[in-house]
């Protein structure tokens, strides 16, 4: 699908938009959500107050679409990186499961690569959230169909059945996240790189515990 080119207008209004989402990250990262002020993000920012209100309610609403923009990036890279992998053959994509494991091996590792992202997502971040309509920038290619319909979507493609797919991927995000915080910023139970082959491990225990039974 071709996209129109951005007018000056909406040029300026994005950039405004950016510019206090990635002050206010920074902020939020530096200062905590608690001890930021509004104040302290227009300024940092260099827009003023008035404009902050043009395109969020207060800083919770401007740290809930922050958060989401964030996971979904992360949630994309990941989608680009199955798809890249099913395309060339890289990895044993045959099942369900295979699928998952990849997303969650890719998502672990950006995480892991990014300490400061991590605080910030596993703290904010819960499957509730990633469901929830939470609108994100209005960016000019941004896609229409989300993770969870996709997830979904596999979901219904699968030849193996599963009893509670919601249930099923709120105890993975949520497993995922937590363990993979404790494993980066404090090394607990045990370092990131030998936790990780533990977590997938368990990843697909969680899937297989959760099957039908074959009709």
């Amino acid at each position: 699908m071709n996209v129109p080119p951005e007018g000056k207008a909406s040029q300026n209004k994005r950039r405004k938009r950016e510019s206090l989402l990635n002050n206010a990250f920074e902020l939020f990262t530096q200062k905590g959500i608690t001890d930021t002020t509004i104040s302290d993000i227009v300024e940092k920012a260099g827009v003023a107050k008035g404009t902050f209100y043009l395109y969020f309610k207060d800083k919770y609403d401007l740290r809930d679409r922050l958060v989401r923009h964030k996971a979904e990036l992360i949630l994309e890279n990941a989608y680009e990186a199955l798809s890249e992998a099913a395309r060339t053959g890289s990895a044993r994509l045959d099942t369900l499961e295979d699928k998952v494991v990849f997303f969650s091996d890719n998502i672990l590792t950006q995480l892991s690569e990014d300490r400061v992202l991590l605080k910030f997502i596993t703290k904010n971040l819960s499957w509730a959230f990633l469901k929830r309509d939470v609108s994100t920038l209005d960016a000019p290619d941004c896609r229409n169909t989300s993770f969870v319909d996709r997830l979904q979507a596999y979901f219904s493609e699968s030849a193996v059945k599963y009893r509670n797919p919601e249930v099923l991927l709120y105890m993975i995000v949520e497993f995922i996240g937590s363990t993979c915080y404790s494993a980066v910023i404090d090394g607990e139970p045990m370092p990131f790189d030998k936790i990780k082959p533990e977590i997938l491990t368990a990843v697909r225990a969680i899937m297989r515990s959760q099957e039908k039974p074959a009709s």
